[in-house]
């Protein structure tokens, strides 16, 4: 929740005339609870503790962490343009049974389009994260599907992706093998185009992103990573705090790496976002995805600088291959914490100053469609 309350109060307003009702809702909402609670902390309060992170992260038993940051409230259902539909669906495998909402654009109309797999962080929510990072208004613009996994809070008490699990790092195994699933049951139900089926993911839910390029590189063709952690970054939790603190892959044997069977691809396609000023997750965490997934690959690297409007400085680093092509873009926001940069205050861990990552990782994905194997 903001410390200000009236410029939470004109957000509010101006998401309402702007017909995004349930972003005003769930904002108000945030601010009557955060009243109620009289919690007046603020996000530069926060500074590394074990206990939050092992709440922010795994779920355990520990004090929340307040600030912009706090998981909002109860989600309430959407409200949305004619055309657009945001479905409650789900799926199951030998591995359980997953809930997911499905974004189907106001512009789909039996044609081949765009899928993008969105996976929360911890005490988040499908609705609570695809009001944060305003990811729906992007696709409807752009006319993509958007997928919603949902963790069940019986495979995780705060409803984290299991990220650090070797059990569910692998294909066909666990979480890995019910994202892949629904993935695939939308591509059955709905008209997909094969080469452009994307995965994004913030904190824990970018963790299991950037498992699941890695072990699903034929069918993603690239990924979005936000303060998220590579794919073997831990075997257990004391690894994966480790990992956390120290940005030092110390994951289970085999999983620091895809093995020769899950990579077809030299390289798969990344966008990465951290800020660096995240007390959660250490920025140097962006680093190991990116040396993950451009492994064993020369790539030249070409660094801007730029700034929000009103909002954070970064910097941009592009990763280019020998034709020339970028496939690795990492973005370093300055001054920022553990949050979405760029989303909006109806979610929770969202940073509004912060360039928009929504917006870049879907430029990004719609540039890198899969290659033609043929």
């Amino acid at each position: 929740m903001s410390d200000n309350p009236q410029a939470e109060m004109l957000e509010a307003t101006r998401l309402t005339r702007a017909g995004r009702l349930t972003e005003a809702t769930v904002l108000l909402q945030r601010r009557l609870a955060g009243m109620l609670r009289s919690d007046t902390a603020t996000e530069s309060a926060v500074r590394w503790r074990v206990p939050e992170a092992l709440h922010v992260l795994f779920g355990r038993t520990a004090p929340i962490v307040r600030g912009r940051t706090a998981p909002s409230g109860t989600p309430v259902p959407d409200v949305l343009p004619e055309g657009e539909r945001f479905l409650a669906r789900s799926y199951s495998n030998h591995a359980g049974t997953r809930e997911y909402r499905l974004y189907v654009p106001s512009g789909y109309r039996g044609q081949a389009v765009p899928l993008i797999v969105m996976l929360h962080g911890c005490k988040q929510s499908p609705e609570d994260f695809a009001a944060g990072t305003l990811m729906n208004a992007h696709a409807e613009e752009r006319t993509c599907l958007v997928a919603y996994p949902g963790q069940a809070r019986s495979a995780n008490s705060s409803k984290c992706w299991n990220w650090f699990d070797p059990r569910h790092q692998q294909r066909g195994h666990g979480e890995a093998s019910l994202i892949a699933g629904i993935t695939g049951q939308v591509m059955r139900d709905f008209s997909v185009d094969l080469r452009r089926i994307y995965v994004a993911g913030l904190s824990a839910g970018g963790a299991a992103a950037a498992i699941m390029a890695s072990t699903y590189p034929e069918l993603y063709a690239a990924v979005g990573v936000h303060s998220g952690l590579a794919r073997g970054a831990a075997r257990d939790v004391p690894s994966a705090f480790a990992a956390m603190r120290q940005g030092e892959a110390v994951g289970w044997n085999g999983a620091g790496s895809a093995s020769p069977a899950d990579t077809p691809r030299a390289v798969v396609p990344a966008i990465v976002f951290h800020g660096d000023h995240d007390r959660i997750v250490h920025p140097r965490n962006a680093e190991q995805v990116l040396g993950q997934l451009g492994a064993g690959t020369k790539l030249e690297r070409v660094v801007q600088h730029g700034q929000a409007p009103g909002g954070h400085t970064y910097t941009r680093t592009l990763y280019a291959d020998a034709s020339g092509r970028v496939v690795l873009e990492a973005w370093t926001i300055h001054g920022a914490g553990h949050a979405w940069s760029g989303g909006s205050r109806a979610g929770s861990y969202t940073d509004p100053q912060g360039p928009d990552a929504a917006q870049e990782m879907l430029r990004f994905f719609l540039e890198h469609p899969q290659p033609d194997t043929a």
